[in-house]
């Protein structure tokens, strides 16, 4: 079965963003995208207002659905996009779907500022739930956000692509997470920079004088981990610039911090064998709704 980047799209601001940010990752990947339309029935007594009724729904799914095919193919000609109208309950459909696709790509409302996104509901249980990767995108997400600027400071979709940023946990490091980013720089012909945090022993939030040597060794040994882990796969893709990042800290606010400067921002989501209780997990958590740049969760082991 062929892969697509799949979109889920409401006809909101954020979903086009989603939509035109799936589009440009279709481009990269060579895959063609499906823009995938999810509208929930409306029960029978709603069903009796003529404007509110089935048929009315169907009607603005096909249209939202239509323009959004037009658009692409006029912006981002070369590109197989193809449609499709679904029912139900979006986090479900949507979760489903995306055992299909690539990635799925869905769209969230920015805040502005130091607020980041608003991930609605329907993102977050979608996330929690997929299977294949998922990418949110701001509502304000442009091209040119991805790149470095040009030479007099303006942006830019031209210029050379900013880096790629990967959340890593060096105590669970997992192969299709870090295989993953590593793909995602070289499509963009960009750095890979690994974001590690680590918090010192708890006994040193305890009143207890900073031994600076202990703490010097930590940050030693902490660094040492993520080069090692990252050892085989620097020789795997031997074309990417890797930049190490061990810091103490939390690692949600150095990747919040590094989302500034990157054209996208790649953390892990631990699959848990709960499936009545959804988990993303703090950092992640934290990551969505904060960043600067596009974010793909991956889901792992």
């Amino acid at each position: 079965m062929p892969r697509y980047v799949t979109v889920g799209l409401d006809g909101s601001p954020e979903s086009r963003a989603a939509a035109e940010w799936a589009a440009r990752e279709a481009q990269l990947l060579g895959l063609p995208v499906k823009i995938v339309h999810v509208w929930e029935p409306v029960s029978e007594p709603m069903a009796l207002v003529r404007l509110l009724g089935a048929e009315a729904h169907e009607h603005w799914s096909a249209k939202v659905c239509h323009e959004a095919l037009e658009g692409l193919g006029l912006r981002h000609p070369g590109i197989d996009v193809t449609t499709e109208e679904l029912s139900g309950a979006p986090p479900e459909v949507l979760a489903k779907i995306a055992q299909d696709a690539e990635l799925l790509v869905l769209g969230s409302r920015a805040l502005g500022g130091a607020g980041g996104f608003l991930v609605g509901s329907v993102g977050l249980s979608v996330v929690a739930r997929a299977e294949r990767p998922v990418v949110l995108v701001r509502a304000d997400e442009q091209a040119a956000d991805e790149h470095e600027m040009d030479p007099v400071g303006i942006p830019s979709a031209a210029t050379a692509f900013q880096p790629v940023v990967l959340g890593l946990d060096t105590s669970h490091p997992d192969e299709e997470l870090i295989r993953f980013a590593f793909e995602a720089a070289r499509r963009r012909d960009t750095s890979l920079h690994v974001v590690h945090g680590w918090y010192p022993p708890a006994f040193f939030g305890y009143g207890m004088p900073v031994d600076a040597e202990l703490y010097g060794s930590l940050s030693v040994s902490q660094a040492a981990d993520l080069t090692g882990v990252l050892r085989p796969w620097r020789q795997t893709y031997p074309d990417i610039e890797v930049v190490e990042q061990s810091r103490a800290g939390s690692a949600a606010e150095l990747l919040i911090k590094a989302s500034r400067e990157a054209s996208l921002v790649i953390v892990g989501r631990r699959v848990r064998q709960t499936p009545l209780c959804p988990h993303i997990g703090h950092v992640t958590h934290a990551v969505l709704h904060h960043a600067a740049a596009p974010v793909a969760v991956v889901p792992h082991g």
